[in-house]
């Protein structure tokens, strides 16, 4: 199709041509040029062609002239392009020094003295050079105005002053004409200075845009959901806040288990206990499995039965096992405990596992293999290495501790193949 189209075209252009040359060929026109007792006599269409090649030369001439001048920007603006590379680099690998100062003489070029001043700021911060950071960033908001105001509050916000980067940035968050980096730039900012409304206000348009990532966005989302569940007064005001959140937000599991340790403490055990169970129905968290053991000690013997039923789903489970193992310690149900927090021992060997194996030792009075299992604890924290206990000591009864085979099914009833 475009062949043809070229082909209708220059056949266009030359009947046209045609015709122009008739045209001109039957009334050619005649110029005199006439100048101090000198003259030029041609047709019309000969002092067209004169005149453009007298353009031509003109224009060469120029050219030439001006080369001299033109190689010494072309080396300046090539020097500035590779300071500004050399100084991104530098920025990349840590040596923020030599960034700031290859950024800085980048700067000097006015194409890139935006984008320069604003990579030399972050270097600036970097080093904790806050001050220097903002002297760059008043310069590139006169060429780079929204992106230097962003970056100001993330500069503001790394020297501890939250509540500042908030002010800066809030006429453009109430506007709705932040840019994604300005979201989460107020969203971190109002978690840090307590204001937790305007921090969830910014995690709508933050998600929106895309620009965290769903696994970034989701720990970002958890801690303000989570923070905020927490500063509740009371438990009418959690209540509150907690039926007012989007549905989605309700299932972050972050967010459940601040809302059931916050409901727990405020004597609302029951709906704590509805909101994990319900969690945990819908999609396995060993957040919330921990969470479901810690929630004070109401119902807790039908909180136990109800757990060792999700064995038969998740006997692998480290988490669960640990949950189970710390329920039973506070029912001292002693020769329980051990079993589930030795097989949890030997699936994921945690602190938290040997601390609570030591109040399981600690509450049948061996204080010795307690103490063992505390420091054991300690140890992990620290990075140390573990003392295993002896095997003639152990309370329970010796048991499999190798992962136990589960047959899982897909949604249409077809076994899954172990991974």
């Amino acid at each position: 199709m475009n062949l043809w189209r070229w082909i209708l075209l220059l056949v266009a252009v030359a009947a046209v041509a045609a015709f122009g040359w008739h045209w001109v060929a039957a009334d050619p026109g005649y110029v005199l040029v006439q100048l101090r007792g000198w003259q030029a006599e041609m047709s019309v269409v000969a002092a067209v062609v004169a005149l453009l090649v007298i353009w031509g030369l003109l224009a060469l001439a120029v050219r030439l002239l001006r080369w001299p001048f033109g190689a010494l920007s072309r080396r300046h603006r090539r020097i500035s392009r590779q300071r500004l590379g050399d100084g991104l680099v530098a920025l990349m690998e840590g040596r923020h020094g030599d960034a700031e100062r290859d950024l800085n003489r980048a700067s000097r070029l006015d194409s890139l003295r935006g984008p320069a001043l604003l990579a030399s700021a972050e270097a600036a911060s970097r080093r904790g050079e806050h001050g220097r950071a903002l002297e760059a960033l008043a310069e590139a908001s006169q060429s780079s105005p929204r992106a230097a105001r962003v970056l100001r509050a993330r500069v503001l916000r790394r020297d501890g002053k939250a509540a500042e980067a908030l002010a800066l940035l809030a006429p453009e968050a109430d506007a709705g004409t932040l840019s994604p980096g300005g979201w989460r730039e107020i969203a971190i900012a109002a978690l840090d200075s307590g204001d937790f409304r305007r921090a969830r206000e910014a995690l709508e348009p933050l998600q929106k845009s895309g620009a965290l990532g769903s696994k970034n966005y989701a720990v970002l989302e958890g801690q303000v959901l989570a923070a905020s569940l927490r500063a509740a007064p009371d438990g009418a005001a959690l209540n509150q806040l907690w039926s007012q959140l989007p549905k989605a937000q309700r299932r972050a599991p972050a967010a459940i288990d601040a809302y059931a340790r916050a409901a727990a403490g405020y004597g609302m055990a029951l709906a704590a206990m509805d909101e994990v169970e319900s969690a945990l129905r819908r999609d396995w968290s060993p957040l919330l499995i921990e969470t479901y053991g810690v929630l004070g000690d109401d119902s807790l013997d039908a909180r136990l039965r109800r757990a060792e039923g999700w064995l038969d789903t998740h006997p692998n489970d480290p988490y669960l096992l640990l949950t189970l193992g710390r329920m039973c310690v506070r029912l001292k149900l002693w020769s329980k405990a051990h079993p589930y927090l030795e097989r949890s021992l030997a699936l994921k060997p945690t602190a938290e596992v040997w601390e609570a194996l030591g109040d399981a030792y600690a509450g049948e009075g061996d204080d010795a293999l307690a103490k063992q299992c505390y420091r054991n604890a300690l140890a992990l924290h620290r990075g140390a290495a573990v003392t295993p206990l002896p095997q003639d000591k152990l309370r329970g009864p010796r048991l499999d501790t190798r992962p136990v085979a589960v047959e899982e099914r897909s949604e249409h009833g077809v076994p899954r193949l172990p991974q």
